[in-house]
């Protein structure tokens, strides 16, 4: 009998809530028969049993009701008794239920309860990422009536909660839930009701084999069966090598990035053309405008290049096949389908619209015509060395025309002594401390058109970020000693026959974005922040899984991608247009414009010039050494 008592206590709560019930219902009944035997004139009076055990009763629970008895002594005796055994009894009940609650409450304070949603997006995992990500869904989530954003972390729940408030600030209409546990533990897991979410984003953990733990958390996904409406899952591995790995552990489901390829493609087309990087951003971040996939049954069977005018606002980049297949930029005489989604640059998905009226009119005198440009061979100047430069080399080797020249610096034994012979670079190394200004002054940057400065990493991230910022600082006060600097976008002219004193265009690798700020006195042309990147990037793919292959065309070399272009190639300077004949001057060229980048403004935040789907109809006027952003070829 003991051990079955001490076996129902450990139960908890409920438990000793029921045993304080069974001895208020005996002290009840025993009072109120004792009443009925020791004092039955008082009983009759009170209704005999039933009136006595109510009068019990409310002494029990209410001590100060006896204070207006009167009877005989063996009837206030008893009632004295039903009042001190009801003190202890409620005593120890709200004790007991004192005790629950904040049990209770402690409990779901660590975050262990599961949830109960649909279509939210479920994060995996935790890391500085985890708050770029968020306030992209926050953003993105604004024209919905509710949202959520579940996350999943081997941390405190508030702790969680309390660092997202601190660094997103308002939520705005989305709800963020955190749960604490091990995103390797099926059970865990549960925890964020995966099955019904919209899609699962695994963070990248900052460990040092972060590629490992993402690559396992994708195994544990992939093994689970989610059936056909199951959520699509976005992930991203930082070592090329690890990609194969990571894309058969996640499965058909799966959309696996590789960052590293993502950020050296990004380095090597900025080295090409300057400002493609905050391109990029504003493509891939929700703040500004960003792709969309929007079917248009009314557009079948025009040809493409007549739905570039048939919307007010948006601007279509591509098609997406209903087997799947994307064309970006197709030929502008390829037939829209029926099935078709029209991939449509906008500022939200609630706002494009089919143009209700005549396109606005396209000024056929400021209209120019593009002068073919012979490549030239280009002098660049690469400080530092990473894991990232030999596959930089290896791209600016076909990008770059015959007879360019690579010259490495940095503070190590020549590295690029092991690398296969390039056949349009000539390389040379120099050792040199890139954050010495005497080492920098001996590498004569002015004789350089481009220099490519690349994260040391031999050092943690913010001393890496301190480094190329006392760089970036010697290069600018290096660049304004050279002479009068010239407007940004002719830094890439890439003619070694141009004087010495030009300025030159400079592309840095940054790790954190709030360095990026501070960097911005350096006024350089690009900053490849490969972190923010990846994670707007797999932001966009959470909220459509198609984009990948949007994504996918735009950095391969042989497919469409963008280009920033000289704007005398499609307006005549100082002509008063609008971008309607932008668009229609682009299109006559077998291109898509997508904005256009000025150059007074180049280094003016946030957009630093950069203007993407303006109003077709407003007044424009763009100078010779502004450029015009679009999808082409070459």
């Amino acid at each position: 009998m003991r051990y079955w008592f001490d076996r129902t206590m450990s139960k908890g709560t409920p438990a000793l809530i029921g045993w304080l019930g069974l001895a208020s219902v005996a002290l009840v009944v025993v009072v109120a028969t004792a009443a009925v035997v020791l004092a039955p004139r008082d009983s009759e009076e009170n209704g005999d049993w039933p009136g006595m055990v109510w009068r019990s009763l409310l002494r029990t629970l209410d001590p100060g009701t006896m204070g207006d008895d009167t009877g005989t002594g063996p009837f206030l005796a008893l009632m004295l008794v039903s009042t001190v055994g009801g003190i202890f009894i409620v005593s120890s009940l709200i004790g007991v239920l004192t005790t629950g609650l904040e049990a209770k409450i402690g409990e779901l304070r660590k975050g262990r309860s599961r949830i109960v949603e649909h279509g939210h997006t479920v994060l995996l995992g935790w890391s500085d990422q985890v708050f770029t990500v968020v306030a992209e869904l926050v953003e993105a989530n604004q024209s919905r009536r509710r949202s959520c954003v579940a996350i999943l972390a081997d941390r405190d729940k508030v702790e969680m909660e309390d660092a997202i408030r601190a660094r997103v600030g308002d939520l705005g209409r989305t709800r963020i839930v955190c749960r604490t546990g091990d995103p390797l533990k099926v059970a865990d897991v549960e925890l964020v009701s995966p099955g019904t979410a919209r899609s699962i984003l695994i963070v990248t953990p900052e460990l040092a084999d972060a590629d490992t733990r993402v690559i396992k958390v994708l195994l544990a996904l992939g093994a689970r069966n989610w059936g056909e409406q199951g959520p699509h899952v976005v992930a991203a591995v930082h070592d090329s090598a690890n990609l194969p790995a990571a894309r058969l552990a996640g499965g058909e489901r799966a959309h696996v990035i590789d960052a590293d390829d993502v950020a050296i493609r990004l380095i090597v087309q900025s080295h090409r053309q300057s400002g493609l990087s905050q391109v990029c951003t504003e493509l891939l971040d929700f703040v500004g405008h960003e792709f969309y996939m929007r079917p248009e049954p009314s557009l079948a069977g025009r040809p493409f290049g007549e739905a570039l005018s048939a919307y007010d606002l948006g601007v279509p980049g591509g098609l997406r096949r209903a087997d799947g297949t994307v064309l970006l930029n197709p030929p502008m005489d390829t037939v829209l389908r029926a099935d078709d989604e029209i991939i449509v640059l906008a500022e939200d998905d609630l706002l494009i619209r089919l143009a209700s009226g005549a396109p606005p009119p396209v000024r056929e005198e400021a209209i120019s015509t593009a002068v073919a440009r012979e490549p030239v061979p280009e002098r660049t100047l690469m400080l530092g060395w990473n894991h990232r430069a030999p596959k930089i080399i290896e791209l600016l080797d076909e990008f770059l025309a015959a007879g360019s020249e690579l010259v490495v610096a940095a503070p190590r034994e020549d590295p690029t002594a092991g690398l296969p012979a390039p056949a349009n670079l000539k390389i040379d190394f120099v050792r040199a401390e890139p954050t010495e200004r005497p080492s920098l002054e001996s590498l004569g940057v002015g004789a350089y058109q481009k220099v490519i400065v690349l994260s040391d990493a031999g050092h943690d991230r913010d001393h890496a970020d301190a480094r190329t910022l006392v760089t970036l600082l010697h290069l600018r006060d290096m660049e304004d000693a050279l002479g009068a600097p010239g407007d940004p976008p002719s830094r890439g002219a890439a003619n070694p026959h141009t004087p010495r004193n030009d300025p030159f265009a400079i592309v840095s690798e940054i790790n954190d974005d709030a360095n990026r700020e501070i960097a911005q006195v350096t006024k350089a042309d690009d900053f490849i922040v490969s972190e923010k990147l990846i994670s707007l990037m797999l932001t966009q793919l959470s909220e459509n899984r198609h984009l990948y292959d949007v994504f996918v065309d735009l950095l391969d070399p042989a497919g469409s991608e963008i280009y920033l272009k000289p704007a005398c190639d499609y307006l005549v300077p100082g002509a008063e247009a609008n971008f309607a004949t932008l668009i229609e001057s682009a299109r006559r060229r077998g291109e898509v414009a997508l904005g256009y980048r000025l150059t007074a403004r180049f280094h003016e935040p946030p957009g630093y010039g950069v203007i993407l789907n303006p109003d077709k109809a407003a007044p424009l006027t763009l100078a010779a050494d502004d450029r015009v952003i679009v999808l082409a070829e070459n």
